[in-house]
């Protein structure tokens, strides 16, 4: 039997806990990812999806940064003409205890207004964003598979995928607890069914020709679907 004097004691009680660090592949729970990414202040983008972390390598400018940015450009112009929807950029969401991922993009609803997410008093997102943007690298990224799969699971009732290597672009919408593709109208456009007025012209935003997305997207924020949507928010 090992006896600890007074001092001996009070020093081992002073010295810091050490918490381990965060690398791809480590199988954790939320609450232990989020305490190692806390503290991981080198990392600035990881997500926990199904249970295993994956840390984002650095990002390439061409097949992720710009069209990221013209992807919350196009939600950004919807976001302002609509009062009431959030939008973020990559915010850690708490969607259950093995899933908290940092998607490129969320549309939210208020509560008030009948939304199924809400921001904690920690500041995360807690629950199922409306829409989620994600640009993927290929067909073979995790986006597509055991991501996709957690968003379905948890609700959430839009998904939209660019896949850049493939120059695609797949919108998902939940019926009846699986994703379904959603196809283009005749003008090449898709209609969010949750939110709307947001109206996308594929071919343009896969070409670049930003101005004939924003052109489409001013077609959708003049419909009627709009302006009813906008007074449901506002309470009207």
């Amino acid at each position: 039997m090992v006896n600890l004097s007074n001092s001996e004691i009070s020093q081992s009680e002073t010295i810091p806990t050490r918490i381990a660090p965060l690398e791809s592949g480590d199988c954790l729970t939320r609450y232990e990812f989020e305490k190692r990414y806390v503290a991981a202040t080198d990392i600035h983008k990881a997500e926990l999806i199904e249970g295993v972390v994956y840390v984002a390598s650095p990002l390439r400018f061409e097949s992720h940064a710009e069209p990221h940015g013209n992807l919350i450009g196009w939600l950004w112009t919807y976001q302002i003409s609509t009062p009431g929807v959030r939008l973020g950029i990559e915010p850690t969401v708490r969607l259950d205890q093995d899933n908290a991922p940092q998607p490129d993009g969320v549309l939210l609803i208020p509560q008030s207004a009948g939304g199924q997410s809400r921001v904690d008093k920690d500041d995360y997102i807690e629950g199922a964003p409306e829409l989620v943007v994600e640009v993927a690298a290929s067909i073979a990224a995790i986006d597509l598979h055991n991501k996709k799969n957690a968003y379905r699971r948890n609700g959430v009732l839009e998904y939209i995928v660019w896949q850049i290597f493939e120059n695609k672009l797949d919108w998902f919408c939940l019926q009846q607890g699986e994703y379904v593709s959603q196809d283009v109208d005749t003008k090449g456009v898709i209609r969010s069914q949750v939110f709307p007025g947001l109206w996308l012209s594929i071919t343009d935003l896969l070409t670049g020709n930003m101005k004939q997305v924003l052109s489409v997207l001013q077609e959708g924020l003049n419909s009627p679907e709009h302006e009813a949507f906008v007074q449901r928010l506002s309470g009207q």
